[in-house]
C-alpha cells in the first residue's frame, strides 16, 4: 500500500522532457491529482531566484514537500513517486528488472542531456561561434543512444508501463517536438511503432510540450 501524501508543489516549465517525465509518472501513477504545479522558465545563461532557493543548480523538475523539503531532479522525484503510490510495476524496488529501469532511464537522460546541449549551441550561441565537432560530437551520441533504445523497445511491455517506458516516451516526444536531430524514427522500426501506441496514452496526450 502507497504512502499517502498532501498536495506538493512541482516547479516546471512545459518544455522540458525532464519535467514531462515526472508528470507523466505522476499520471500513471493515480497522484497527479495530490501536484500543484508552479510556472518557472529557467534559461542557461541566467538563474531564476525563486528556483534556485529549492534547487542550487536553478534546474527543474524540483518537487517542494508538504514540509518544505525539496527533491530534485527528475529521477529522484520519479522514485519518490513510486514509493509513494506503492507501485513495484513503475520502479521495481529490487532485482534485474529494477536495473534495467535504471539503466534506460539513464540512456534516455544522456540522448537528451546531448539534444539539450546540442539545441542550445544551435539556438543561444551566435552561429559564427558554433564548434561543429562539438556538435557531431553529441549528435553521434544521441543516434547511437537512440539505436540502442530502439534495440531496448522490443521489451517494453505496454500493458505494464515502467519508468524506462516514461523516459523513452518524453525522450522522443521532445525530439520531435524541438525537431533537434530532424526524424529520428527512420531506421529505428521498434521504437517508432512503439511511440506510435503510446503516446496516445492519456498521460502523454495531456502532457504534451507547448511553447
Amino acid at each position: 500500500m502507497g504512502v499517502r501524501f498532501g498536495v506538493v508543489k512541482l516547479y516546471y516549465t512545459p518544455t522540458s522532457p525532464f519535467v514531462r517525465k515526472v508528470l507523466v509518472a505522476a499520471r500513471e501513477l493515480g497522484l497527479a491529482d495530490r501536484i500543484e504545479t508552479e510556472l518557472l522558465r529557467p534559461t542557461p545563461t541566467k538563474a531564476d531566484p525563486t528556483l534556485s532557493k529549492a534547487n542550487p543548480l536553478n534546474k527543474i523538475p524540483a518537487l517542494i514537500l508538504e514540509d518544505g523539503t525539496t527533491l530534485y531532479d527528475s529521477p529522484v522525484i520519479c522514485e519518490y513517486l513510486a514509493v509513494l503510490a506503492g507501485s513495484s510495476t513503475m520502479l521495481p524496488p529490487t532485482g534485474a528488472e529494477r536495473w534495467r529501469v535504471l539503466r534506460l532511464q539513464a540512456l534516455c537522460d544522456g540522448i537528451l542531456d546531448a539534444g539539450i546541449l546540442y539545441f542550445y549551441e544551435r539556438h543561444h550561441r551566435p552561429k559564427e561561434f558554433w564548434w561543429s565537432e562539438w556538435l557531431d560530437g553529441q549528435r553521434e551520441k544521441a543516434q547511437q543512444g537512440l539505436d540502442a533504445l530502439d534495440r531496448e523497445a522490443s521489451h517494453f511491455d505496454e500493458a505494464r508501463v515502467d519508468l524506462a517506458q516514461v523516459c523513452a516516451g518524453a525522450t522522443i516526444g521532445w525530439l520531435e517536438f524541438r525537431s533537434v536531430f530532424g526524424d529520428v524514427r527512420t531506421g529505428r522500426p521498434t521504437l517508432s511503432h512503439w511511440y506510435d501506441r503510446f503516446s496516445t496514452r492519456e498521460s502523454m496526450l495531456a502532457t504534451a510540450p507547448h511553447v
